[in-house]
């Protein structure tokens, strides 16, 4: 029953996306038909045209509404990183129960599914609690993008330009900048603990920069913002920096037990056996 729900809402978000793709170079409206236009792309074109109000250009409403989109899924990327972790955790526990049960057969991978579950149970993680989160802030996002895509193609539209830039034109420069900022988060993030994840460390930043070179700079901008507010995010729930700094200090303990061990051969025993006998002989003459 629970991959029969998954499955029919896979089906849902895929063809909710296809509808937005199929007018991603349309102008938008308020009359604009469609279940995706109405309920995601036009929001969030009002709320952007609502900033732009109050903070006087199209750039600066981008940012605010980035942010302010990033704040409300906040909670769920929360939910989604503890997910990771736990099961993080259990993944020696998961190893060994693997090596127990190497065998293909179905008696072999029954008795593996029927322990594997229970590790879960006993530990209290449930892997489909990373899948939701993934599965709410994807049409948001995605959403924002076509919000912005579709108001450089509305004619009524002028996004204007921010730092010299024009958020209707592709620029170079915030291309490399939203890359190098794609490639600080993954190095932050959970990828730098999961071999299969580091290779998009290095495909992620190459394919935004590549987008960046011909899509409008309004959407490099909105990949600016997202990715500084994904490194605040990751520096708070992963602490890159102290997984780096926890094996530097385990190798200098390690260089420090291992120093004084290769040492006492050579001077510190030998120093040490002579003044235990001048010891035991000076006692025994105060004995006698």
């Amino acid at each position: 029953m629970k991959k029969k729900l998954w499955l029919v809402l896979m089906v849902a978000f895929l063809a909710a996306f296809l509808a937005g793709c199929t007018e991603f170079n349309e102008p938008i409206y308020e009359d604009s038909e469609g279940f995706w236009n109405k309920f995601i792309v036009w929001p969030l074109v009002s709320i952007i045209t609502m900033f732009k109000g109050l903070l006087g250009t199209y750039g600066l409403a981008i940012i605010a509404v980035t942010i302010l989109i990033r704040l409300v899924i906040l909670p769920l990327m929360i939910k989604q990183v503890q997910s990771s972790k736990r099961m993080q955790e259990i993944q020696p526990e998961i190893k060994a129960l693997q090596a127990k049960y190497p065998s293909k057969d179905a008696v072999t991978q029954k008795k593996y599914q029927e322990e594997f579950q229970q590790l879960l149970k006993t530990r209290e993680v449930n892997p489909a609690a990373g899948c939701l989160p993934v599965l709410v802030q994807m049409p948001i996002l995605i959403g924002i993008y076509h919000a912005i895509s579709r108001m450089n193609n509305t004619p009524e539209i002028a996004l204007g330009d921010i730092f010299g830039v024009h958020l209707a034109e592709p620029s170079i420069i915030l291309a490399f900048i939203a890359a190098a900022a794609q490639f600080v988060v993954l190095r932050t993030g959970p990828a730098m603990d999961n071999p299969q994840m580091k290779a998009m460390m290095y495909f992620m930043p190459v394919m935004i920069f590549a987008f960046g070179t011909f899509l409008p700079s309004a959407l490099t901008l909105y990949w600016i913002i997202g990715n500084i507010i994904s490194f605040i995010t990751n520096i708070f729930m992963y602490k890159p920096f102290q997984k780096k700094a926890e094996p530097a200090t385990a190798a200098t303990a390690q260089d420090a037990v291992k120093r004084p061990a290769q040492q006492k051969p050579a001077g510190s025993r030998p120093a040490a056996q002579p003044k235990a006998k001048k010891k035991g002989g000076k006692s025994g003459g105060k004995k006698k």
